[in-house]
């Protein structure tokens, strides 16, 4: 875990120099300070975004609050689980969701929540909504919403660059008789270019702190490593049979990055490998899933994904397990 965590910040540092770097070099060839505007303007709107999030989550995914008897033993879970991981107990909410899925959220304004879906509750035994619960909560325990609503104003300053450059070289391009609408055209691709590093940059940030959460989980579960397993099996698993959320993947993909899984990829990910999809037990869905080989074309389709590729979580969830 310490060497997961490690990497998890040389990756961040390594955004902030580099962006750090190439904003100071575009500032020092402009000469001047109009782009700052850009940035405030890219650091606001992202700042925005994040204190008002939580109330747009809940409108769109129809989330409410666990009240009520019923999810007495879903409210005692977190608490359980809280107080073992060292956070203070988050909101528990429910969304009314068929996909089995879950994510931790919030803000200053809005404080910590943490949300599973009807479906998972639907689909996944307690044990294995307590290993969610475990992930979702390592989330919070990391303050990963915090860091990658940082690392996401890195991108969105290039990207106001690169569209405010390209938009007066072509606006204005006309009228430079001097040529000089050639620069404002090169710093806007030039920008733009960064953009796309930086948010590479940004999705490999996102995969290593899903295994981070994944280990917490399984260091504060009881079998965590085994639990969480299986309850991502059934996930991806009972994601790709769900025929609903092609009518609703509009709306999951504003927030999907928040997800313990990618529902997009949940039925390319098992359907190589999960035969007919009728096991006798939860570990020989895991075993399955885990044992496919992944081509060429899956490892690169992961580097534009939000999450890891299921096998791989699988395969070091296996290794934890048996270290």
């Amino acid at each position: 875990m310490i060497k997961l965590r490690m990497t998890m910040i040389g990756t961040l540092a390594l955004l902030i120099g580099l962006s750090t770097l190439f904003f100071a070099a575009i500032l020092t060839y402009i000469g001047v300070t109009d782009l700052m505007s850009l940035a405030l303007m890219a650091i606001l709107f992202n700042v925005g975004q994040w204190l008002f999030a939580p109330y747009l989550i809940n409108s769109m995914y129809q989330v409410h609050e666990a009240t009520g008897p019923e999810n007495a033993g879903l409210r005692s879970m977190v608490e359980r689980l809280s107080q073992r991981i060292g956070v203070r107990m988050p909101r528990v909410m429910i969304a009314n969701i068929p996909i089995p899925n879950a994510f931790a959220y919030g803000s200053p304004i809005a404080g910590s929540r943490v949300a599973v879906t009807s479906g998972l509750l639907r689909d996944l035994e307690d044990e294995e909504v307590e290993a969610v619960l475990g992930h979702e909560l390592g989330h919070l325990k990391n303050r990963d919403v915090q860091t990658m609503m940082l690392a996401s104003v890195l991108p969105a300053i290039f990207y106001f660059i690169a569209r405010s450059m390209m938009m007066s070289a072509y606006y204005g391009g006309s009228r430079d008789r001097e040529g000089r609408g050639a620069a404002p055209m090169l710093i806007g691709t030039v920008s733009m270019v960064i953009y796309y590093i930086l948010t590479l940059a940004i999705l490999s940030l996102s995969r290593l702190r899903e295994y981070y959460a994944d280990q917490r989980s399984a260091s504060i579960v009881d079998d965590g490593a085994r639990k969480l397993s299986e309850a991502l099996a059934k996930i991806a698993s009972s994601s790709s049979r769900i025929r609903l959320f092609q009518r609703t993947s509009g709306n999951l993909n504003s927030f999907k990055a928040l997800f313990i899984e990618d529902p997009d990829s949940a039925e390319r990910s098992v359907a190589a490998g999960s035969g007919s999809g009728m096991f006798r037990t939860d570990q020989q869905l895991v075993q399955q899933i885990a044992s496919r080989k992944l081509s060429a074309i899956d490892n690169l389709l992961e580097l534009f994904s939000t999450h890891p590729n299921i096998v791989k979580r699988l395969q070091a969830l296996q290794a934890y397990r048996s270290a």
